[in-house]
């Protein structure tokens, strides 16, 4: 079986760290993803609900400082951009293609509950912490925030610690 060949993780490391260099330049902030979650909800609730938006102060407040309305705010437009480039870069490294991958230990079926289950935990924390890990961990240290140090390792900590429990689940 031929290996298969990834960017040297030092490299793209680097190359992330320029990407968030300069995005703070160019936007002022960081880089992040659950905005643009929000931002999808917010537009969708007022166009499905537009009394309701008009009489929650927070969709209200949201809506009033992004006039051209949620799906404007730049966040949206970068997962997009997201999106896009990764779809690129598995079609140039011929990797696309729709496979779900488990250990031998799970079913299909578990498989994607348990991802859908921790992906809705995941956007929920990202939410209670104020930013997912791009935003609260990447961004937050690299402007060194001490909250985005303690996110980092957080996620790391509580990803080491869950490994150990379900790790009989991808192994033979």
């Amino acid at each position: 079986m031929k290996a298969t060949k990834y960017m040297n993780p030092y490299l793209a490391g680097f190359l992330l760290g320029l990407v968030l260099l300069g995005t703070i330049y160019v936007t002022g902030r960081g880089l992040g993803a659950s905005g643009a979650v929000k931002s999808t909800v917010l537009a969708v609730v007022t166009d499905v609900a537009p009394k309701h938006s008009a009489s929650t102060p927070y969709i209200k407040t949201y809506t009033e400082e992004h006039p051209g309305g949620p799906l404007k705010d730049w966040l949206v437009i970068e997962v997009i951009g997201v999106i896009i480039g990764a779809f690129f870069s598995g079609v140039i490294s011929n990797r696309v293609g729709i496979k779900l991958e488990r250990g031998p230990n799970i079913t299909n079926r578990t498989r994607i509950i348990a991802a859908i289950t921790g992906g809705a935990l995941f956007g929920l924390g990202a939410q209670f912490g104020r930013g997912c890990t791009s935003g609260a961990a990447l961004s937050g240290m690299a402007v060194m925030s001490f909250g985005g140090i303690i996110t980092m390792l957080a996620i790391f900590g509580s990803a080491y610690g869950f490994a150990y429990f379900f790790r009989k689940l991808w192994l033979k």
